[in-house]
């Protein structure tokens, strides 16, 4: 067959490229041997239409579109957050000027290490306090055993050993009433049992602690700087073993996550990926991306992913599908970017069609709208047509 239009006469093509390409025509002269009747030219000039011959049909694979069952994946992305339920604040429980800080930001710390002092008149006055009130138990305690040897000796009267009594009653009660009140700041058994030392200075310099082990993520004062008791936050301490990846469900994949689904993270720039677990679905939805948050907890070794690090995820729902499937090799993207599929017609004839697709696993790729189980696809070789169209 002569092809009367020299357009495709391309030296540097491949050969079948170019048998390809130079017998698809609109209309195929080579299959009819007379000239078509207008209505016959009218349809085989409908846009993405081709006609192939038969030694060109054999440069084509195709497929019938199927349906499958099967895991269905969710993608989406995600922010990197630090783990609400195991970050706090280190808050100090005195007023009083800074008077030395032991850590920065990154310095890794243990539940209970001193982060900084405060030198506070607040802590010399507890610390008085206990020291009088353990006096006053000791001599009360002293009296008490006096009294109880001169009752026995009949020196004395009951009532007077059970006056005894009850001062030294009062005396312990104050020992616990200013004990705990040291509890409270933060003074450690041994620091207390050095404020119990009669003769001895009363230091006034008290460490704020950390709450909880982890790595100081925020430093939040300077040296100098003067704190109010249960109002300033000194750091911010987080445990960075597990962090929270704050995802994006679009309406449509909603339905199939659930908490506890499993999180597969990757970020290309990381080059290994992240495990994490669906832990919260949001009650609402973004009116701007019509989007529903989702918390991912994900297990963080060696604090790799750092707050505000983007991540891709595929959370695998667990759900299964009856899914509309075909190979992934079949779904190519327009000028537009839009994917599209060949379908086969009849025998022969190919039409381009823009599709909806989903996740794609094991091969095959799922199309949400735009085929039909049963109609039959190009799988491989359809981008020699796309090409054949791009220059007509």
């Amino acid at each position: 067959m002569r092809v009367q239009s020299s357009r495709f006469r391309k030296p540097t093509l491949a050969p079948v490229f170019l048998g390809l390409l130079l017998g698809v025509s609109q209309p195929a002269c080579h299959m009819l041997p007379k000239p078509e009747s207008k209505s016959e030219a009218e349809r085989a000039e409908q846009p993405g239409m081709f006609t192939l011959t038969r030694d060109q049909l054999s440069h084509l694979k195709t497929a019938v579109v199927g349906k499958t069952t099967w895991a269905v994946a969710v993608h989406t992305t995600g922010t990197v957050d630090w783990d609400a339920d195991h970050t706090t604040q280190a808050i100090t429980q005195v007023n009083g000027p800074i008077s030395r800080i032991l850590v920065d930001t990154g310095t890794a710390v243990k539940q209970g290490d001193p982060l900084l002092y405060v030198s506070s008149p607040d802590i010399s006055a507890a610390t008085s306090a206990y020291r009088k009130a353990r006096n006053r138990e000791a001599l009360n305690k002293r009296i008490v055993d006096r009294t109880k040897e001169l009752l026995d000796q009949g020196a004395v009267a009951q009532k007077d050993y059970e006056s005894s009594q009850a001062d030294f009653n009062d005396a312990m009660t104050d020992v616990q009433n200013s004990l705990q009140s040291l509890r409270i700041f933060g003074i450690t058994p041994q620091e207390i049992a050095e404020a119990e030392k009669q003769g001895t200075a009363i230091a006034t310099d008290i460490a704020v602690r950390s709450p909880i082990s982890g790595v100081i993520v925020q430093k939040l004062v300077s040296p100098g700087q003067v704190i109010q008791a249960g109002q300033t936050a000194c750091f911010l301490v987080s445990d960075v073993s597990t962090v929270w990846v704050q995802g994006h469900v679009f309406d449509r994949d909603l339905a199939s996550v659930r908490s506890g689904d499993s999180v597969q993270e990757t970020n290309p720039s990381l080059g290994r990926a992240f495990q994490g677990t669906v832990s919260y679905i949001g009650s609402i939805v973004d009116p701007n991306t019509r989007t529903t948050p989702v918390r991912i907890v994900t297990r963080n070794p060696g604090g790799i992913l750092k707050k505000d690090m983007f991540v891709d995820a595929v959370i695998h729902t667990g759900s299964q599908g009856n899914t509309v499937v075909v190979p992934v090799s079949a779904v190519l993207r327009d000028d537009k970017n839009e994917p599209i599929v060949y379908v086969q017609m009849e025998p022969g004839k190919f039409a381009q069609r823009q599709v909806a697709i989903a996740g794609q696993q094991n091969g095959l790729i799922a199309i949400t709208s735009g085929l039909q189980v049963g109609e039959i696809v190009v799988s491989d070789g359809g981008l020699f047509l796309q090409f054949a169209g791009s220059i007509q």
